[in-house]
């Protein structure tokens, strides 16, 4: 439950509070919203590999970390089937609103993610911190994409007939 009010606070709540700045003051819209949802469960991942710098002191102090509860190897797993799971989806939502540039960038961020993941999946306590400073990055520029997308969706809308 830590990681997904971690994931919706520190990625869904941080985009909406962006995209309605960029409004005006308006609540985003529906595109925003999935995405903004997509994105925290991803997050989900991101926040549990903060957990693997403390699997030791959790054990001993009974704490019920995903690397605790799920070993390393099933939390690394779970970190990154969310992470490259919520990532595919966007891409296949930016294609189907016809951004196809915008998919193929946060597809080929999510691509550039996997090597890393693979050596955390085989050595998770010892590639966590390396997947977090070189993958997160990637994850978070898939996100910046993907926000430019929705601004050049929402300038074409009016084009297209959208209210």
């Amino acid at each position: 439950m830590g990681q997904s009010a971690c994931g919706l606070s520190y990625e869904g709540l941080a985009w909406l509070t962006g995209a309605a700045v960029m409004l005006g003051g308006e609540w985003p819209g529906a595109h925003s919203l999935t995405l903004a949802l997509l994105y925290s469960v991803g997050a989900h991942g991101i926040m549990t590999l903060n957990d693997f710098k403390a699997i030791e002191g959790d054990q001993r102090l009974g704490i019920a970390s995903l690397p605790v509860q799920l070993g390393a190897k099933g939390a690394a797993r779970m970190a990154c089937s969310l992470m490259t799971l919520a990532q595919l989806a966007v891409v296949l939502l930016l294609a189907f609103w016809q951004l196809p540039w915008h998919a193929t960038a946060v597809l080929a961020l999510t691509l550039a993610q996997w090597p890393l993941m693979q050596k955390f999946l085989r050595h998770p306590v010892e590639r966590a911190l390396h997947v977090s400073a070189f993958g997160v990055p990637m994850f978070v520029s898939g996100m910046m994409v993907s926000a430019w997308g929705l601004r050049q969706l929402q300038s074409l809308q009016p084009l297209l007939g959208a209210t």
